[in-house]
Order: C-alpha cells, then sequence, then structure tokens
C-alpha cells in the first residue's frame, strides 16, 4: 500500500518544478522582450535610370537618346512598316490616315492617339494629316529601326536639318492614297526628296501576279456562279459574274 505522505510530497515536489521551468521559460524570453530589434538601415534611393533604360524598362526596345533630328524612324507592323520623321524632343512627324478629321475640328479630340477605327475609316475616305506625336505614341509598343531606308533604297540621304524642316513644312490635313501617298512617301520625299514607296511597289506586283494567275479566272467564274445561285438571277449579281473573269481573262 502506497503512503499517502509520500504521495503528497511528491505532488508537490511535480508542482514546484513545473512552476520552475514556467519561470525559467519566461525569464529567458523577457530579455528578448525588453530589448527592441535594432534598427534596419533605411534603403539609399537610386539614381533615376537615363531615358533611354526607362524606355526599354517599360518593353520597348529603342534608345532616345540616339534618336537624331532629322532621322527617318521605322515601326515595323505584321504586314506593313509606318514610317516618321524624328523631330527631337521625343517627337515624331508622320502621315496618318484619320476619319476624325471630317467630323470635328476640335483639336483636342484630333490630337489624341488615332486608334484602329479611326485609321481605317480614313484609309476608305482617304483623308490624312501629318501629325506630330511623341515616340511612345508612335512605336504604340513596338520596335524601332533607325533609317533602315538608307540602306535598302541605296539613295543619297539629305541633310538631317533639312530633312526635319521639310517634315515641319508638311505639317497638317492631307489626302490619302495608299499607292501613291501614304507614311513612305511622305517619308522618302523628306529624306531623298522625291516620294518612293517599295511597300505599294510590292503591293502592285502582287496584284500584277494574282491577275496574271488563270486560276484567278476560274475562281471569279465560281465566286460569279455563287452569287447568282444564292442571291438569284439579277443585274448586280449577273454581270459582275460575267465581266470579272472576262477581264481577268483579258489581262492575264
Amino acid at each position: 500500500m502506497k503512503n499517502p505522505m509520500l504521495e503528497v510530497v511528491s505532488l508537490i515536489l511535480e508542482k514546484l518544478l513545473l512552476l520552475s521551468n514556467l519561470k525559467l521559460f519566461s525569464w529567458s524570453a523577457a530579455p528578448g522582450e525588453e530589448q527592441p530589434p535594432p534598427p534596419q538601415p533605411q534603403p539609399q534611393p537610386q539614381p533615376s535610370p537615363p531615358q533611354s533604360q526607362q524606355q526599354q524598362g517599360k518593353g520597348n526596345f529603342y534608345d532616345i537618346g540616339s534618336f537624331l533630328r532629322g532621322d527617318v524612324l521605322e515601326v515595323p507592323r505584321t504586314h506593313l512598316t509606318h514610317y516618321g520623321i524624328y523631330l527631337g524632343d521625343n517627337q515624331v512627324a508622320h502621315l496618318m490616315p484619320d476619319i476624325l478629321l471630317v467630323l470635328t475640328d476640335d483639336k483636342l479630340l484630333t490630337q489624341r492617339v488615332v486608334s484602329n477605327k479611326r485609321l481605317i475609316l480614313g484609309v476608305i475616305c482617304r483623308v490624312a494629316s501629318i501629325r506630330v506625336d511623341t515616340v511612345e505614341d508612335f512605336a504604340y509598343g513596338a520596335n524601332i529601326l533607325v533609317n533602315h531606308l538608307d540602306e535598302s533604297l541605296q539613295k543619297k540621304a539629305l541633310g538631317n536639318e533639312e530633312v526635319a524642316r521639310r517634315a515641319e513644312k508638311l505639317l497638317g490635313i492631307t489626302s490619302y492614297s495608299l499607292l501613291w501617298n501614304n507614311c513612305e512617301h511622305f517619308v522618302t520625299y523628306c529624306r531623298y526628296g522625291a516620294p518612293v514607296s517599295p511597300q505599294a511597289d510590292k503591293f502592285c506586283e502582287n496584284v500584277k501576279i494574282i491577275i496574271r494567275d488563270q486560276r484567278s479566272v476560274l475562281a471569279s467564274a465560281i465566286l460569279g456562279l455563287a452569287s447568282i445561285v444564292c442571291l438569284g438571277l439579277a443585274p448586280h449579281t449577273t454581270l459582275p459574274a460575267i465581266f470579272i473573269p472576262f477581264c481577268l481573262w483579258m489581262a492575264g
């Protein structure tokens, strides 16, 4: 039989040991709580990067600091290349179709970045303007090539200051033609003294290839018959179905 006195003494000893352990842990943690953490050094402000690095940080791949007044800037798109003349101070003169020019005289509206809808409708209505935008708005997030036409056209360029002055004199509303007066015509006139457009020439060559291909005659005849079947026998369906294949056959 167990001695009750020993049990009481052992219980008291266990309680004392438990209390001593708790106090020991609290004492060991107390100094850490009372002492504040060492002050962290304040980060020193970094100097702002140059303008060229800022543009590259935004995802653009060009160095504005390397552009010279009168340089030809080229922005490759999916199927076409857009051109402009650098005027200095982060400004580019370029020819842009814009339907808004015939709808309003409010310069606050027309000076906004031209959207795709405004551009397409401007091409259809053949109205444009030679306008000034920032390099960022001109590039529209794409890469920029500088004076690449000098190598591809192999023509002697005018002086950069003369190029910029020509561009500034032409600022304002102008007519637009995909084949005869586009942004490339504007740039080559300012840069070389004669308006040319290799892109328009290439487009015309592709059209010639399509016309000369006798398969175009067969394709146009099939489309003409399909339009007659779907829309019925009428002058607006019958005449194109006859004359378009005939003209393609004669031209080929």
